[in-house]
């Protein structure tokens, strides 16, 4: 028997993965006939004729693929003279504040569309009022032509009108009005967001969806918690996602946002994309999720809409086809199935009489995505009954004698605490003014070769300050020191972070672990012994500092800092204290810390007897 399966093609798949990891030569598909994914246009699953041999490659992709080989080299010298000029302006997805710079710039190109459209209007105008007095004139003169003529001034405006009335309106119909736009949008459009920026705001959409649980159309219909601007997405706006996560072989979100852009089609939104090409990836995502007779139903959708669509009918045969072996095998096993069945459930009763599911056995991720929806563990009565507020002046500092801080306690092991006002409105208006020029993709250090790199699982920009950048980051350190009591000459300098489109840190250390002996030998300081955070923006919705092993969960506000320990007296890593920066849903989340090294603590912190000391 001879199936072929055709499948959903799209033109950014070539631009993004033209050969995705999981996909075979061309030449090597059509002679081994195994599926070879979706970018490659065709899906073979018998086994004897190539795609070439049949000719059925319409779109001529395994054309390209050689042409991309061999043209490859060719490309590699102007690559690399772009690289320094985009990366000067990639990843604004990754900073809020960035983003609102490229308002300002859409609005500047507002403005200047509209003073083209003025001048253009202004020129049809004129070209207007000359077409209809020339079509007044022309009649008249056409019904007597010899006897209009046989007026001598109607015979001179005539030559003049031919001679230089007509070569002025030439030159006004030729005037070129748009100048300004263009030179101004060719100007802008070097700071313009890259595929990398909309792909990533793409993907922080979907993590987002995932980790607050969200369906498609609650993001659609932008009815998110806490939202002040209130934004719809078009269907063609579901479809973009559908096909960001597609070319990433996400086939479940891939679904998800295709079923609502066809939902949206469906429901009557005007729009340029067609049922067809969404149903055509809805089917095909289905299908790989193994749900056939659902990529079935839409198969045979496909094909009532476009009976000539290219894949649909032999997609139909293949489905059939592989809907009987499923049915086969499920015969087959039935018997096995039934008892395995009964195994488990015995099973799951002994362990549900035992004990519920304890937090400490739940997977990190799905911790992690708990305590970001605020549903982590609570602590007991008798533990809270331990946490209290208070004035704190740090053993009678002298710096805070006459003006103690608020001190409140968040959680006892590790030991977290928060102090209230600690940072003026004004001071963090001030450290993001210093800090936005100097915003950059924020790196974490390899585990390995201990190089700053860029990651997926932290979508922020950061910058540095120093003492010397103003005198106001002195009082601030100088603050810390008199609430920690900790030496802030060997810390690190004032780190100022702002999160972007579902602006993330997934869980990780702050200090360097035994398997990480040179994290921070480049500093010669030691290693971090603390961590002080500012909260300098309140977050409407998401947003938190999460510690996933203890299910602690810290949630942002403005003016406000938390403190803890990296390290035990002992110098030992305290293990407890992985934490996270939850995806920010809705709002603007900037925070600035400081990380304290143990160089100088010898006295301020002396050394404990015992490792959790």
């Amino acid at each position: 028997m001879h199936v072929s399966l055709h499948v959903a093609s799209s033109p950014i798949l070539l631009e993004i993965q033209p050969e995705p990891p999981y996909s075979q030569q061309c030449t090597e598909s059509s002679q081994t006939g195994r599926a070879t994914g979706p970018s490659l246009r065709l899906q073979t699953v018998n086994f004897t004729e190539s795609v070439w041999a049949s000719g059925s490659d319409p779109d001529g992709f395994c054309y390209r693929m050689l042409s991309i080989r061999m043209e490859l080299p060719c490309y590699c010298l102007l690559l690399l003279s772009c690289l320094q000029s985009l990366s000067a302006h990639a990843d604004f997805f990754t900073s809020t504040g960035q983003m609102t710079d490229l308002l300002y710039t859409e609005k500047d190109l507002v403005t200047s569309l509209k003073d083209y459209i003025r001048a253009e209007e202004s020129k049809l105008e004129q070209i207007k009022r000359w077409a209809e007095k020339l079509d007044s004139l022309t009649v008249t003169a056409t019904q007597d032509p010899e006897g209009f003529l046989g007026h001598p001034v109607n015979a001179f405006k005539l030559m003049k009108r031919l001679n230089t009335e007509w070569g002025d309106l030439e030159s006004l119909v030729l005037r070129d009005t748009t100048g300004g736009f263009i030179s101004n949008l060719t100007i802008q459009r070097q700071h313009f967001p890259t595929d990398e920026d909309q792909t990533g705001a793409a993907k922080a959409l979907i993590r987002l969806q995932d980790t607050y649980r969200l369906d498609a159309n609650t993001i659609s219909t932008g009815n998110l918690p806490g939202v002040k601007y209130k934004s719809h997405m078009t269907a063609e706006d579901c479809f973009e996602l559908g096909k960001i996560a597609y070319s990433d072989a996400d086939y479940y979100h891939t679904e998800l946002w295709m079923a609502q852009a066809l939902k949206q089609l469906d429901e009557g939104e005007e729009s340029t994309l067609d049922k067809v090409t969404v149903i055509d990836y809805l089917s095909y995502a289905i299908y790989q999720q193994g749900e056939m007779e659902r990529a079935m139903e839409y198969t045979k959708r496909l094909i009532e809409l476009d009976p000539e669509h290219p894949r649909g009918k032999s997609n139909l045969k293949y489905f059939e086809f592989q809907l009987e072996k499923q049915k086969k095998a499920a015969e087959e096993e039935a018997p096995k199935q039934k008892e395995r069945e009964k195994r488990e459930t015995a099973e799951k009763k002994k362990k549900q009489k035992k004990s519920k599911k304890a937090f400490s056995l739940i997977p990190e991720r799905e911790k992690y995505e708990m305590l970001c929806r605020g549903e982590g563990i609570k602590m007991t009565p008798r533990r809270q009954s331990r946490l209290f507020c208070r004035y704190y002046d740090n053993n009678r500092n002298p710096s805070l004698l006459l003006t103690p801080v608020k001190q409140q306690d968040e959680w006892d092991r590790p030991y977290i605490v928060r102090y209230l006002d600690i940072i003026s409105d004004a001071e963090i208006e001030r450290i993001k003014q210093l800090a936005k020029p100097r915003l950059r993709r924020a790196t974490i250090s390899n585990p390995i070769t201990g190089v700053l790199e860029t990651a997926s699982y932290r979508i922020s920009k950061s910058a540095w300050l120093t003492e010397y950048d103003d005198p106001m980051i002195e009082k601030i350190n100088d603050r810390i020191e008199g609430v920690t009591g900790l030496e802030m000459d060997t810390a690190e300098e004032l780190q100022v972070a702002n999160y972007g489109v579902g602006g993330q840190y997934e869980p990780h250390f702050d200090f360097g672990r035994k398997d990480e002996p040179d994290a921070f030998k480049e500093l010669g300081t030691g290693n971090r012994i603390a961590t002080w955070l500012f909260y300098m923006s309140d977050v409407s919705a998401g947003g938190a500092t999460v510690f996933p092993d203890v299910g602690a969960a810290v949630w942002p506000q403005k003016g406000t800092a938390v403190f803890w320990y990296n390290l035990f007296a002992s110098g030992e890593g305290d293990y407890s204290t992985r934490h996270a920066a939850c995806p920010v849903l809705v709002g603007n989340k900037w925070v600035s810390n400081k990380w304290i090294h143990e160089r100088g603590q010898e006295w301020r912190r002396p050394c404990g007897l015992s490792e959790s000391e």
